[in-house]
């Protein structure tokens, strides 16, 4: 349990973006679930790395359903997330103690936490994560997917579209995971990310189209530039591409379990944010 002193960071998403309380989300989050094992069948191995969307749940649930619907994820999560509000470190990490949610409390992997920010790419971070509501909407899925238990996480906003500083960070993170894998211990990654906001259904599933064709090509830098060039405001695209560029040049297959617009449940095709939902998989 923790103590008085230990950091606790409160939601700050909690019924806009998701309901507040656990009864609620027992009633909301299961269904979704429930929902994409109806129409998706089960990938043929856990996925290294997953993408969730991380709107409001009317917008997105669908999508976080379909992608984790058969998702057994391990007990340790590091999540990427977009910088939404220009606050903090480029990539700050949450230093320790836990993160508040309607189901409990997610404590932070201290001990990766402390690998991690080792490399000089990574800072321990609170700004950066005080009002960003990026990783605290998935959480309530992760809890379910992780066998109703909430796991231990390693939060990451990733504040900068700098492709040095996101290589030299990604060696620093496959270094982390590298490790963790020869001590046995099992850790998930997700990126959070919406795709690209505010223009019409059509235009936001093309260029959505764009960025998912480079990230199913494992081109983290080709990601990033259609993104530039392109107006793809993608929020995840720096998250993303970290992800990518930790591979260090093994093959990665990626499935796009699920993709659609805001239009689906709101009826306005006029202005949209598009959302994708990607199982990763990496060859050993």
């Amino acid at each position: 349990m923790p103590t008085k002193n230990t950091l606790i960071r409160p939601p700050v998403a909690i019924g806009r973006f998701y309901p507040q309380n656990k009864d609620q989300l027992e009633n909301v989050v299961p269904v979704y679930l429930r929902a994409g094992q109806a129409v998706k069948k089960p990938p043929q191995q856990e996925p290294w790395a997953y993408m969730l969307p991380h709107a409001g749940y009317m917008y997105c649930g669908t999508v976080l359903g379909a992608t984790l619907a058969y998702a057994h994820l391990p007990e340790t999560l590091i999540i990427l997330c977009p910088n939404h509000t220009g606050r903090g470190k480029p990539l700050g990490v949450w230093p320790e103690g836990a993160w508040q949610m309607p189901l409990g409390l997610f404590p932070i992997a201290e001990d990766i936490v402390d690998l991690l920010t080792e490399g000089g790419s990574f800072a321990k971070d609170t700004l950066s994560h005080a009002n960003e509501h990026s990783i605290e909407v998935l959480l309530p899925f992760c809890y379910y997917a992780c066998g109703e238990k909430c796991p231990s996480i390693v939060p990451i906003c990733v504040g900068t579209h700098s492709s040095p500083l996101l290589h030299k960070a990604a060696e620093e993170l496959c270094f982390v995971l590298t490790t963790l894998a020869k001590q046995g211990r099992s850790v998930g990654v997700i990126v959070s990310s919406d795709m690209n906001h505010y223009e019409s259904h059509d235009v936001c599933m093309a260029k959505d189209a764009r960025a998912l064709e480079r990230i199913q090509a494992a081109d983290a830098d080709g990601l990033l530039d259609v993104c530039a060039k392109d107006n793809i405001t993608m929020c995840g695209a720096a998250p993303m591409a970290l992800l990518l560029m930790s591979a260090l040049g093994s093959t990665l297959t990626t499935t796009i379990v699920a993709h659609t617009s805001s239009a689906e449940a709101s009826g306005n095709y006029r202005q949209t944010v598009g959302y994708a939902g990607l199982h990763i998989h990496k060859a050993s």
